[in-house]
């Protein structure tokens, strides 16, 4: 834009990310609070977020979608879902309520700024389309980007990496042209994306093993619902069945969790033979499918159909637990002294968490360090005026939290209004002076590696309410909806 200073557009609230959060977000705004404008900032050139980004063979949900999907939206298909699918389902939601003209895709944001005395968020904005710089301000600030890094998986440097010949994949890179058939492949990883590549690959590679370091749980069930069929064939209203659904399996849910903590063997066995169905009785599940931690510790990866286990029971996969010890020329070399033939090696090995998008963010022009600050409820933070983050669950869908969170800044909007108030900011009370602080997430609790190689970039959280980031919906949705405004642990101005 040479000398001309970068246009500027101004909204009541601003969203960042067009993803499963985003566009939820985006509905309620609508719905609760019809008098805000508001903008979604989106990197990206189309919708979705996670689903956009990821195009490896299989690609599908690992939570029901009566839970993933949103509450005001009835779910019709299978529970767990294809990218497509689910892709089409948010792109009903955008056309159904016209959400489409307030998204600005191939927004990518530098910086995030807030000024007191302004009373808004000032956006430094770079349309990748057309490399123009742009500007947004804003009153209040919806972080609903997500915590992972898109543009980049996590590879551990592995020795003799370069020495081989054949081709490095990460999932979340996939290439378009990559041609596996007839070859053999091994996939490096035991998680929900390992767990779906390797059955929609299976059948075409000459053969496929997945390499594990340590042993993950599988849950593997019927990619149906009894009841939803049930209630289908009684012509129940499909807005009806969603709901008696998502409460269902809620319900079972947080049944699960009690039993995982209250009685880890029991559901240890209970896991152990979902593989027994398809694997045989006789089949050993000690070594690769035995975890050295309880049920739970880690997020379970859900097998729909038990399609991983078929592939392993007709010979087109197959299981390794051993760590690595180089790759070579024509594989890798395991530290057990074995060697895994392969023309593709896949590193279905995790994610790299980032913090508030990767964006650098200032308040009244001094540096943010989001590791010095305090989680007000998991989503707002000390010192960190009119902003909200969402950040899911763990062991429930991510859009519950998105919905609850939604709620809330709906309402504090309102609140704000209601008090001729334009700036809302958590602080420690008198009463919470030397309380505990304690890492963002409880590593006892749960501790994926993302989450661990980046802890010392998060907020910590306090040791009571609403200091808490709480990973517990069965209680966020009494609590957050409820949660008092006024209790002085948000300060007005």
């Amino acid at each position: 834009m040479g000398e001309r200073e970068a246009e500027t557009e101004h909204f009541d609230v601003l969203v960042v990310g067009a993803g499963i959060s985003g566009i939820g977000g985006a509905y309620h705004l609508q719905q609760q609070c019809p008098d805000k404008s508001y903008v979604i900032l989106e990197t990206m050139d189309g919708f979705g977020g996670t689903w956009k980004t990821h195009t490896y063979p299989g690609i599908r949900s690992d939570s029901d979608l009566y839970t993933f999907g949103y509450r005001f939206k009835p779910w019709t298909g299978p529970p767990i879902a294809t990218a497509d699918e689910i892709l089409d389902y948010m792109g009903e939601v955008i056309d159904d309520n016209d959400i489409g003209r307030h998204i600005r895709y191939s927004h990518t944001i530098s910086s995030a700024s807030w000024s007191t005395g302004d009373r808004r968020w000032t956006l430094a904005v770079t349309r990748t389309d057309t490399g123009e710089q742009v500007r947004f301000t804003g009153d209040f600030l919806w972080m609903c980007q997500g915590y992972y890094r898109h543009s980049a998986g996590y590879t551990p440097e592995w020795e003799g990496m370069d020495r081989f010949g054949g081709e490095i994949v990460h999932p979340q890179t996939w290439p378009e042209d990559l041609d596996y058939a007839g070859r053999q492949v091994v996939v490096i990883g035991s998680g929900a994306t390992a767990a779906t590549l390797i059955p929609a690959m299976a059948a075409d590679c000459g053969h496929v093993t997945m390499l594990q370091r340590s042993p993950t749980y599988f849950v593997a069930r019927p990619n149906s619902n009894e009841m939803a069929d049930t209630l289908r064939e009684l012509d129940i209203p499909e807005e009806w069945t969603h709901e008696i659904v998502r409460r269902q399996i809620l319900h079972t849910q947080q049944q699960v969790v009690q039993l995982s903590a209250e009685f880890p063997d029991l559901v240890r066995e209970e896991l152990f033979n979902g593989i027994r169905e398809v694997l045989g009785e006789d089949y050993d599940v000690s070594p690769h499918f035995t975890p050295s931690y309880p049920p739970w510790r880690q997020r379970l990866a859900l097998i729909p159909d038990g399609d991983l286990f078929h592939s392993i029971a007709a010979g087109d996969a197959s299981v390794v637990t051993d760590e690595i010890e180089e790759f070579t020329e024509t594989g890798i070399r395991l530290k057990s002294g074995d060697h895994l033939e392969a023309d593709i090696i896949i590193t279905a090995t995790g994610f790299e968490l980032n913090v508030l998008g990767d964006i650098d963010f200032c308040i009244d022009d001094e540096p943010l360090v989001f590791s010095d600050t305090v989680g007000y409820r998991g989503m707002m933070f000390t010192g960190i005026p009119n902003m909200v983050w969402v950040f899911g669950y763990f062991r429930a869908s991510w859009t519950l939290r998105a919905d609850l969170v939604a709620d809330f800044v709906c309402r504090l909007l309102h609140h704000l209004d209601d008090r001729g108030a334009s700036m809302v900011t958590p602080v420690l009370r008198a009463e919470d002076a030397g309380m505990d602080l304690r890492p963002w997430v409880d590593p006892e609790d749960f501790n994926p590696g993302y989450l661990m190689r980046a802890m010392h970039l998060m907020p910590r959280q306090g040791a009571h309410d609403p200091w808490r980031m709480s990973q517990d919906y069965w209680a966020d949705r009494h609590t957050i909806p409820t949660a008092d405004l006024d209790d002085g642990t948000l300060v007005y101005d």
